[in-house]
């Protein structure tokens, strides 16, 4: 007897829900809710997201809609795409159209303002009952699009459901691994973007090579260091999810977050710099929570702290690294101190 695939879900129609999409949508029966009317009518139109991958051609069986209610009720699992600061509110407009237990994933890297609560909580809150779980990984979108070799870890809260899923998203050349550590690659998720934004800040600013491999490497520290503390584990970190999104966040010229940091050290204002974006940088909203996040939990992390001096404090760019070396260096691993 052949199983029956679950058909998919993906609500929000930027560059990565429209990847993951298709990638879903070669396997089985794919919806990709966009909340753009006329957008949505023209990726179904012409098989083309000509907002955000415009010179990608997508599977003809991926459906797209601007209905929320269409895209989700004869769905077996939903992917959310949606930025963080409206994930909360989409899932509410779904909530009473989605079919009763189905997993609902996360494709967000950030945390909710205000409640700073990691997006699988947003969806236990709003879907309760639902297996909530993460994708996450070394994933920029437009090179998976173009064919590229790349992998990711998906997290679900029992193995086995991660397991039943890898089907519908692996491809050979998108290798999904599993975990059951949804903390740890969600924190990370949220996590790299703003050390991206310090790696690009020193790098418009002209820092330099070795400047940025010791950011990078302690940004991996502070980042071990607050995702454990909110129970994580330690070897998430230095896996896909962990190291290997946040060397990809922080060196890519596609990373939208290294972009803002490499722009504010060229002396660009920050609201200009967002205006002419098309897409969000989840790193910009996320670095308040996490300051606070890591001072709830006593964790000193003086790089996130510099970014979001820049960001929210009126700090001037060119003191940020200043800051940093300012701070005694303690032991490598086990000390307190950059």
């Amino acid at each position: 007897m052949t199983l029956r695939s679950p058909s998919v879900a993906v609500l929000g129609g930027g560059t990565w829900g429209t990847v993951v999409a298709s990638i879903t949508a070669r396997h089985t029966g794919t919806v990709l809710w966009l909340r753009d009317p006329e957008l949505a009518a023209t990726v179904r139109e012409t098989h083309r997201n000509p907002r955000y991958l415009p010179e990608f051609d997508l599977p003809p069986t991926l459906r797209a809609t601007a209905d929320l209610a269409e895209a989700v009720r004869d769905a077996d699992v939903v992917f959310a795409a949606v930025p963080s600061p409206y994930l909360r509110r989409v899932l509410e407009a779904a909530a009473g159209h989605v079919r009763p237990l189905i997993p609902v994933i996360s494709l967000v890297k950030g945390l909710e303002q205000g409640t700073r609560k990691r997006m699988t909580e947003v969806i236990a809150e709003v879907l309760p009952g639902h297996p909530a779980g993460v994708l996450s990984g070394p994933n920029i979108a437009r090179e998976i699009a173009q064919g590229y070799a790349a992998a990711a870890t998906l997290a679900m809260p029992h193995h086995h459901t991660a397991q039943a899923l890898q089907t519908v998203l692996n491809t050979a050349r998108y290798r999904v691994y599993t975990s059951d550590d949804v903390i740890g690659v969600e924190i990370a998720g949220a996590l790299k973007n703003v050390f991206a934004i310090a790696v690009g800040l020193g790098d418009g600013l002209g820092a330099g090579d070795n400047t940025r491999a010791m950011v990078i490497t302690r940004s991996l520290h502070e980042l071990t260091r607050l995702g454990t503390a909110v129970g994580g584990r330690p070897e998430t970190f230095a896996g896909l999810a962990g190291m290997g999104d946040l060397i990809v966040t922080c060196v890519s010229p596609h990373s939208r977050n290294r972009h803002v940091g490499v722009e504010l050290g060229r002396g660009r204002p920050l609201s200009q710099i967002l205006a002419a974006m098309n897409q969000v940088a989840e790193g910009v909203k996320t670095t308040a929570a996490v300051t606070k996040l890591a001072a709830e939990r006593g964790v000193e992390m003086p790089i996130a702290h510099e970014v979001d001096a820049v960001l929210n404090h009126g700090q001037p760019v060119e003191q940020t690294y200043r800051g940093l070396l300012r701070v005694i260096p303690g032991h490598e691993f086990y000390g307190d101190t950059w």
